[in-house]
């Protein structure tokens, strides 16, 4: 089928099926559903940059998404004052006397001819830097961590807007790939897998321990939004009697109006990303990358400094990733570290840009709509299926109660046949790199 017509009908298909879902259930459910398709719409063209445009193969992508939601708290939650002046200003020595340690050491290594003098000093300046850091971040962060710990235990944010937060998190996610690149990118692919996974691990758990950074396990909630609250609405009289006038519940009708406006601002970020990476596409850089994907010893014979093009890509992929998992921690209202499983953030994510296309922008858009909306309908679906199959059968049989119990574990199933019958009949994706 010609693609000019096969492309849309495909998104129609999506498009309807969310739409019958509004009609079916509820039009929360299917608001619900689209927000979050167009957040992993948008962890798709994240991902999408780094493994279509460049052969990247990173599955560190929750470690990303979790410092993108970080830089939304770190905006968007208001200082928490007592904190502060119980710790604030010692943790922030602290940290300033183990970045001058690792400056120091740097420059050291530099300056110093290579030998036992250079090793001793080396040595000597990061086993002494290390114990006057640990002496002063201890007791600070002891200090906030006892303000209100049920409540705060933390310094919270800069109180600003929190759709400031959506590119802090991409700069935040933007300079953790900056060091992981500088240190795995010349691993080859499998290993590059290993690491970046293992550096994901990393970055969750030090949001699950550290409290006074995010709360650890006991997450931070009530982050503001950047459209009403519900119960405002409720509270307007103005809309209670437009509602009303409309025949409308006004209480369905605020919920639905706070996802609707979500779900502009979301396709608001969403049209952005696109027309950004199409634009990077079609230029010379993008035909650059991909030539490099295609043929890194043939670019390189060509002057391309591979090394330094795929740090690039890595790092603004992961830049995407982060404005995603801040985008996701305003729409959930909290920060959870908990909640970054490599299942939902990496695995998920990766179906949906193989299913979408690699290398193909408007395919990676396509996978993230349709997997979260099969991802979160198949379940139900999946229960639906299973009592009308044990319809007939008795309450005391074992077989109903097995197939009953099984139907948890269709979403993973579907996912699974999916990409296998995807691969097997259409193996460059429902909407292949052109």
């Amino acid at each position: 089928m010609n693609p000019a017509i096969k492309n849309p009908l495909l998104f129609a298909l999506v498009f309807s099926l969310i739409i019958m879902t509004g009609f079916l259930n509820s039009w929360n459910v299917a608001l619900g559903i689209l927000n979050m398709g167009l957040i992993s719409a948008v962890m798709a063209l994240g991902v999408n940059l780094q493994w279509g445009y460049a052969g990247l193969f990173n599955v560190g992508i929750m470690g990303f998404v979790a410092l993108g939601g970080l830089g939304a708290i770190l905006i968007g939650m208001p200082p928490v004052g007592e904190a502060w002046a119980a710790g604030g200003t010692r943790l922030l020595f602290s940290l300033a006397v183990a970045a001058g340690t690792i400056v120091g050491a740097v420059v050291l290594w530099g300056r110093m001819a290579a030998g036992r003098a250079r090793t001793l000093s080396m040595l000597a300046l990061l086993i002494g830097g290390f114990f006057v850091f640990r002496a002063l971040f201890d007791p600070a962060v002891a200090a906030i961590e006892a303000v209100n710990p049920a409540g705060t235990g933390y310094l919270g944010g800069l109180g600003l807007p929190v759709l400031i937060g959506w590119p802090v998190g991409g700069l935040l996610a933007a300079g953790a790939a900056w060091i992981v690149g500088k240190t795995a990118l010349g691993l080859r692919s499998d290993y590059l897998a290993i690491a970046t996974l293992g550096i994901a691990e990393i970055i969750v758990a030090v949001l699950k321990n550290e409290d006074w950074l995010s709360r650890g396990v006991k997450n931070v909630v009530g982050v503001p939004r950047p459209v009403p609250y519900e119960i405002d609405l409720q509270n307007s009289a103005s809309f209670v009697a437009r509602m009303e006038g409309w025949g409308l519940n006004p209480v369905t009708a605020s919920s639905v109006t706070v996802k609707l406006m979500y779900g502009l601002l979301f396709a608001a970020v969403l049209l952005l990303m696109i027309w950004l990476t199409q634009k990077a596409l079609n230029s010379p850089w993008g035909r650059m990358m991909r030539a490099i994907r295609d043929n890194e010893v043939a670019a390189e014979a060509m002057g391309k400094d591979v090394t330094r093009r795929h740090l690039q890509i890595f790092i603004l992929g992961s830049a995407v990733c982060g404005i995603a998992g801040a985008m996701m921690t305003t729409l959930d209202g909290q920060l959870t570290p908990g909640s970054y499983q490599p299942l939902r953030f990496t695995f998920l994510i990766w179906v949906m840009v193989i299913v979408g296309g690699s290398g193909n922008n408007w395919g990676s858009v396509l996978g993230g709509l349709l997997i979260w909306f099969l991802w979160v309908q198949v379940e139900p679906m999946g229960l639906w299926m299973m009592d009308l199959i044990t319809s007939g059968m008795g309450d005391d049989s074992g077989l109903k109660k097995h197939l009953l119990e099984s139907a948890a574990h269709m979403r993973l199933l579907t996912m699974g046949v999916i990409l296998l019958l995807v691969l097997r009949f259409s193996p460059r994706g429902l909407i292949p790199e052109r």
